[in-house]
C-alpha cells in the first residue's frame, strides 16, 4: 500500500470505510491531528496578523517553521500505527501448535502490542508540541480566521482523546507492568495538557484576551 499522504482524501476515505482492520481509528487520529496543524500553519502564514506589527509577524513566522516538520510526522504516524496494528494481527495469526509455538506467538503478540501502543502515544507527543504555538497564533493571527484556530483546537483534543483511546485499549493486554505504569503516567501528563492547552485557548478566543 502507498504512503496514506500518498492518496487523494477520497482514496484515504475508502480505506478508512473499508471492512480491513486497518487504517482503523490510530491512523484517522494522525491524519486528523495533521489536519489541526494544516489549519494553524495556515492562519500563522498569513499576509496579514492581528495588527500587524513586526513582533507578531515574527512570532508568526517561528511558528510556521516549528509546525512544518510537525505536520510531517503526524503523516509519518499515520503509516506507523497501520503498520503497528498490521504487526499484531500477524502476530495473533502464528501457528500454536506446539509449546514452543505458543511461546514464540506470546512473545511475537506482545512485542507488536507494545509497538501498537506506542504508535498512538507518539501522536500524542506530535500534538502536544503543536499545541505549544496554538497560544501564539490564536493571539497574533488575523482574527478573521478565529474560526480556523477554533477548528483547530476542537480537532486537537478530539484527535487527543482518540489517540488516548488506542493506547489505552492496547495496555491492557500488555504483560510488563513496569511498561503499563510508565505509559500511563505519561499518558496522562500528555492529554492533560492538551485539555489545558485547547481549554485556555478557547476561553482566549471567546473573551479577546491573550492565550497561555
Amino acid at each position: 500500500m502507498p504512503r496514506f499522504a500518498d492518496l487523494t482524501i477520497a482514496q484515504f476515505l475508502d480505506e478508512l470505510a473499508s471492512p480491513n482492520p486497518t487504517p482503523g481509528g490510530g491512523t484517522a487520529v494522525a491524519i486528523s491531528g495533521g489536519i489541526a496543524v494544516s489549519l494553524l500553519i495556515m492562519v500563522a502564514g498569513l499576509k496579514k496578523s492581528k495588527t500587524n506589527t513586526e513582533v507578531e509577524r515574527a512570532a508568526l513566522g517561528a511558528a510556521h517553521r516549528a509546525l512544518a516538520p510537525v505536520k510531517r510526522r503526524l503523516l509519518e504516524l499515520a503509516d506507523a500505527d497501520t503498520a503497528a496494528f498490521n504487526q499484531v494481527i500477524a502476530a495473533y495469526r502464528l501457528p500454536k501448535s506446539t509449546d514452543q509455538e505458543k511461546n514464540a506467538r506470546k512473545l511475537a503478540v506482545q512485542k507488536a502490542l507494545r509497538a501498537a501502543t506506542e504508535a498512538p502515544l507518539d501522536t500524542l507527543r506530535a500534538m502536544t508540541d503543536a499545541l505549544e504555538h496554538l497560544p501564539t497564533i490564536a493571539q497574533y493571527g488575523n482574527p478573521s480566521a478565529s474560526s480556523d484556530v477554533r477548528v483547530a483546537l476542537e480537532l486537537f483534543e478530539a484527535s487527543g482523546a482518540g489517540a488516548a483511546a488506542n493506547v489505552e485499549i492496547n495496555l491492557t493486554s500488555l504483560d510488563d507492568e513496569a511498561f503499563k505504569k510508565s505509559v500511563a503516567a505519561h499518558l496522562l501528563a500528555l492529554t492533560n495538557r492538551i485539555k489545558e492547552s485547547t481549554a485556555n485557548t478557547r476561553a482566549a478566543l471567546v473573551s479577546g484576551a491573550p492565550a497561555t
